[in-house]
């Protein structure tokens, strides 16, 4: 049996979809409120944060994916993360369970420079503190032999259905619903963003390739970095209109956070908006050559067709 923990989210369900349709059909799918995607999944009502419910998700499980989401709240990151990560690699390590974790790239410095799987941790902010902490958690338990587990990682997330991202956000669904888009920062500067189906088929190959464990794994994404703008020129194609757009600049970010709350929560992540981001996944597409990467092209045509 494979178990999907935190099922429900646009990460683990994509996941589910990809291992039924190419690994196995015996699934376990845990949550606080989980839902069937296929009529042989099981369903586990849990709460990771109680070490008794993270063992009785995990038992029985030959491979067990994390793949948590948290609402953008520094002091939910600081409670619940860690407790998770420690309640799963405890688990995991008494029942001899597989563990891939979904990571993102919050820790890395918000510069230009190249993120790679050797990137060092150097996070700007207190929620890229905790993704600093549970992923350095989870590497010191690899390394110790308390666990074999996997870590991939992510840069921002684009795509279909509940995707939630800054870009999904402020440039897509305002597209959808006919209003500007308003672009973080800079329209100028490459981005580097993953679909979420292919974060979800990646994570499921590599948790089922017995060679990629004990490292970390940039998941792929297309190898033209677009910028904001050549984002929206494919919107134009795709909808077949002229579509204007708003630059926010680090100053209404700054004012808004001091009345919106998500607003000052995505702060300590715009450094990496100022500039060229530019997430290498070359390890992941030398292993994995024949992986089909979806263009940013057809990625937007789904989203907004």
């Amino acid at each position: 049996m494979q178990t999907v923990l935190g099922a429900n989210g646009p990460i683990g369900e994509e996941l589910t979809r990809e291992l039924h349709r190419s690994f196995t059909h015996d699934l376990r799918l845990v949550s606080r409120n989980p839902t069937k995607i296929h009529d042989t999944d099981q369903l586990l009502q849990a709460d990771l944060t109680d070490p008794e419910a993270a063992h009785r998700a995990v038992e029985g499980s030959e491979i067990a994916y994390l793949t948590v989401g948290l609402p953008m709240d520094s002091q939910l990151w600081e409670r619940q993360f860690p407790a998770m990560m420690r309640n799963v690699i405890d688990a995991c390590a008494t029942y001899g369970t597989k563990l891939v974790f979904f990571d993102n790239t919050y820790m890395y410095p918000g510069t230009t420079a190249p993120q790679t799987e050797a990137t060092s941790f150097e996070p700007n902010g207190r929620k890229g503190r905790v993704r600093a902490e549970i992923a350095t958690m989870l590497m010191n338990a690899i390394t110790a032999g308390t666990v074999d587990a996997v870590i991939c990682r992510a840069p921002e997330f684009y795509g279909p259905g509940k995707t939630k991202s800054l870009t999904n956000s402020l440039v897509f669904d305002r597209i959808k619903a006919g209003k500007r888009p308003l672009v973080p920062v800079s329209a100028k500067t490459a981005r580097s963003l993953i679909w979420t189906p292919d974060a979800s088929r990646a994570m499921a190959l590599i948790g089922n390739t017995s060679d990629a464990y004990g490292q970390t794994w940039h998941l792929p994404v297309d190898p033209h970095r677009p910028t904001y703008a050549e984002i929206i020129r494919v919107a134009e194609q795709v909808t077949g209109r002229r579509i204007r757009y708003t630059v926010l600049p680090l100053a209404a970010f700054r004012i808004g956070g001091r009345f919106i709350g998500q607003l000052e929560e995505v702060q300590e992540l715009l450094p990496r908006y100022r500039g060229d981001n530019i997430f290498d996944t070359s390890k992941f597409t030398a292993r994995f050559p024949a992986f089909a990467i979806t263009s940013h092209h057809e990625g937007i045509a789904e989203i907004l067709g």
